[in-house]
């Protein structure tokens, strides 16, 4: 008989696991998305136009990202709520923190502080959703939150360490095909954008499978 029939052969353990690693794999795109396209039209260009664009789309995943959150530890009725629409504005504003900070100081120190700054912010923030969401009366930060924060900031410093100070570009020989010539090119943010990528897809997943298993 299929396994996917008899749900007891299915330990608690590795459902949370399946369960936590899609969740996760769904937060960490949506998140890289969010975050690589907003600092791509911020550091790009610092019209007020793109500005707000890149705010829009910040934002948008902000509540995706957090809405995910919800359908994973809850049952999420309307995300639309004002209190949950503050958890999207707290990581939305977070991560304007971050760029703000490492902007002022500027440089490899500016990199660290604004590290620091974030997963600082993303403890609080991390809290504050669990607050929301889970229905916890003011929840103290813990190991699995401080964790998670670490590992986003770190890869936040590799996404703009690669902007900084990272002058590198890939090219592919030309690929000719019947009727046009194709040639691939990454870029440093490309890359640092990736590696943004897989640290949130580990921090997200250590999150959520410790959220289940609780």
């Amino acid at each position: 008989m299929s396994v996917i029939r008899q749900p007891g052969m299915l330990g608690r353990t590795t459902r949370h696991r399946v369960v936590g690693l899609t969740v996760a794999l769904t937060a960490a795109t949506v998140e890289t998305l969010a975050v690589g396209l907003w600092f791509v039209l911020v550091v790009g260009s610092r019209s007020t136009t793109t500005a707000l664009a890149g705010l829009g789309i910040l934002f948008c995943g902000s509540l995706l990202r957090t809405g995910v959150f919800g359908v994973a530890v809850s049952d999420l009725n309307d995300l639309l709520r004002p209190h949950r629409l503050a958890v999207a504005l707290s990581l939305t504003a977070g991560w304007v923190i971050w760029l703000l900070v490492a902007e002022l100081v500027g440089g490899t120190q500016g990199i660290a502080i604004a590290t620091v700054t974030l997963v600082v912010v993303l403890v609080c923030q991390f809290a504050f959703e669990r607050c929301v969401f889970e229905q916890r009366p003011s929840p103290r930060p813990t190991v699995e939150s401080a964790l998670t924060a670490i590992t986003l900031a770190v890869g936040g410093a590799i996404l703009l360490a690669s902007v900084w100070f990272v002058d590198l570009t890939l090219v592919t020989p030309p690929l000719s095909f019947d009727v046009t010539t194709i040639v691939f090119r990454l870029e440093a943010v490309q890359l640092g954008s990736l590696a943004f990528g897989i640290c949130a897809f580990l921090a997200h997943q250590y999150r959520f499978t410790r959220r289940l298993e609780q």
